[in-house]
């Protein structure tokens, strides 16, 4: 109320009772004029496939929702040892695991080590809950690059997706380009 410029008056009697009196700011009219705002920005989208594993259910849930809403073809996990048999079990490309750090049975440091064989060109996303260096025991993380603490909003996650799908095709290009202008 306080924090409105409002406030609260109230006046009590034994036997006759007790008044409540509730002030507030007097509201202006609005003005005629007519503002228009910027359009909300867009989700990046996408047609990859991503790998989800998130032992925490509504998290998971959200980001499923959210992130096939915008394109992406998803797989989801509740843990590293589900992710192994996901990963298994699907024949086609994974582009992208988005993996929770901590996790019980099999974290997602070490569930990016053992999937590395098996799926060389799949890149990975961190995310936690947990403080970085917290993060940083559990095995070899960039978190600059590749890692999005907890909580996050989902536009937030879409952005980091896309950045870490596109940051190996960049950096792809631009070796390919100066190694075709070493040879001329």
């Amino acid at each position: 109320m306080k924090q409105n410029g409002g406030f609260v008056w109230v006046y009590s009697e034994p036997g006759l009772g007790t008044t409540f009196k509730v002030y507030l700011p007097q509201v202006r009219p609005l003005s005629s004029e007519i503002v228009i705002t910027k359009p909300a920005e867009s989700s990046p989208r996408g047609c990859e496939t991503l790998l989800l594993v998130e032992d925490e259910a509504s998290v998971r849930q959200a980001a499923r929702q959210f992130l096939t809403r915008i394109g992406y073809n998803l797989l989801e996990a509740i843990d590293g040892e589900d992710a192994l048999r996901a990963s298994r079990e699907y024949a086609g490309p994974i582009q992208l695991m988005i993996t929770d750090v901590v996790m019980p049975r099999l974290g997602g440091p070490r569930l990016a080590e053992r999937l590395a064989d098996e799926r060389p060109d799949m890149k990975v996303l961190f995310v936690s809950g947990y403080a970085e260096n917290t993060i940083l025991q559990h095995g070899k993380i960039d978190v600059r690059t590749r890692f999005l603490q907890k909580p996050f909003s989902l536009k937030t996650l879409a952005r980091k997706v896309r950045e870490v799908l596109e940051a190996n095709e960049a950096s792809a290009l631009a070796a390919s380009s100066r190694g075709s202008r070493n040879s001329d």
